[in-house]
C-alpha cells in the first residue's frame, strides 16, 4: 500500500515530465470536444455550382425534355402555320420540288437533351448571365411508309440574364432579365439521309428555313420555364446570391 508521500512524490514527478514535453493534463470536469475546428461558412465561388445545378434540376423537373420534344414545328412549317403564314409552307415546298414528288408529312424531335449549363458574372458584378446549351435531333419523314427523308443534329444555347430587384415591400428577389437564343448558336449537321441522291440542295434550304424559325420558337417555351425556375430556388441560396450580386462581389471564376 503506498503512502501519501510517495503519490505526491510520483505526482509531482509526472507534472515536471509532462512540462518537459509542452503538454498540459485536460482538467478533469472538461470533456475533449468532437471537433475542435469551428464550422467554416461556403466558400462564395462554391455558390456558383450550386446556383447551376438547382437550374439544371429546376428545369428537367420542370419539364424541359418534354417541351423541347413536342415543339410543333410541323405546323409552323405547313403552309399558313405559325406567325409568318404562307411564307413558311412556299418555303417548304420550293425546299422538296429538288426530289420530284417528295414532300415532308411529319417532322419530330428525338433525343432532347439539357447538356451543361454556363455561368458568366457581369463585370460590374450585379448580373448573372446563364448560358444553357440545348440539343435535339430532328426526324424529318417522307410519305413512303417509314421511309426517313433526314435526321439532323441540332444544337442551340439559350442565354438568361439574371437580376436582383427589389419590390414594393423591399424585399429584393431573383429575376429573370433577357431572355434569348444566343446569336450564333445554332448548330445544324445531318446524321444520316438519303445516301447518293442528290439532297444537299434541300438541306440547305431546309437548314435556312430552320434557322429562321427554331430559335424564336425554343426560346419562347424555354424562357417562361426559366423565370418559374428562379421563383422557386431555395430561399438560402436567393438570399446569399442576392447578397453578393447588390455588393457588386464576384463569385463566379472563369477557369
Amino acid at each position: 500500500m503506498f503512502q501519501t508521500g510517495g503519490l505526491l512524490v510520483f505526482y509531482g514527478l509526472l507534472a515536471q515530465t509532462m512540462a518537459q514535453f509542452g503538454v498540459l493534463p485536460i482538467p478533469l470536469d472538461q470533456a475533449l470536444p468532437l471537433n475542435v475546428n469551428p464550422a467554416l461558412p461556403l466558400s462564395p465561388t462554391g455558390l456558383a455550382g450550386i446556383l447551376t445545378n438547382a437550374l439544371s434540376n429546376g428545369l428537367l423537373s420542370g419539364g424541359l425534355l418534354g417541351i423541347l420534344e413536342n415543339l410543333p414545328l410541323l405546323d409552323i412549317l405547313k403552309p399558313g402555320g405559325g406567325t409568318s403564314g404562307g411564307l413558311l409552307g412556299g418555303l417548304l415546298g420550293k425546299v422538296m420540288s429538288v426530289i420530284p414528288g417528295l414532300n415532308i408529312i411529319d417532322m419530330k424531335v428525338t433525343d432532347p437533351q439539357l447538356l451543361e449549363l454556363g455561368l458568366v458574372q457581369s463585370p460590374d458584378g450585379h448580373r448573372l448571365y446563364v448560358t444553357i446549351p440545348l440539343g435535339i435531333n430532328l426526324q424529318v419523314n417522307t410519305p413512303l411508309v417509314g421511309a426517313n427523308l433526314l435526321r439532323l443534329a441540332v444544337k442551340l444555347n439559350i442565354t438568361a440574364e439574371i437580376l436582383a430587384v427589389r419590390d414594393k415591400q423591399e424585399r429584393i428577389h431573383l429575376v429573370l432579365g433577357d431572355c434569348t437564343h444566343s446569336p450564333g448558336s445554332l448548330q445544324i449537321s445531318l446524321l444520316d439521309g438519303l445516301g447518293p441522291l442528290p439532297i444537299q440542295s434541300p438541306l440547305d434550304s431546309l437548314t435556312g428555313i430552320l434557322n429562321n424559325v427554331l430559335p424564336e420558337l425554343v426560346q419562347g417555351k424555354v424562357c417562361p420555364l426559366v423565370n418559374e425556375v428562379l421563383s422557386g430556388l431555395d430561399a438560402t441560396l436567393v438570399h446569399d446570391i442576392v447578397n453578393m450580386l447588390t455588393h457588386g462581389l464576384r463569385f463566379v471564376i472563369k477557369v
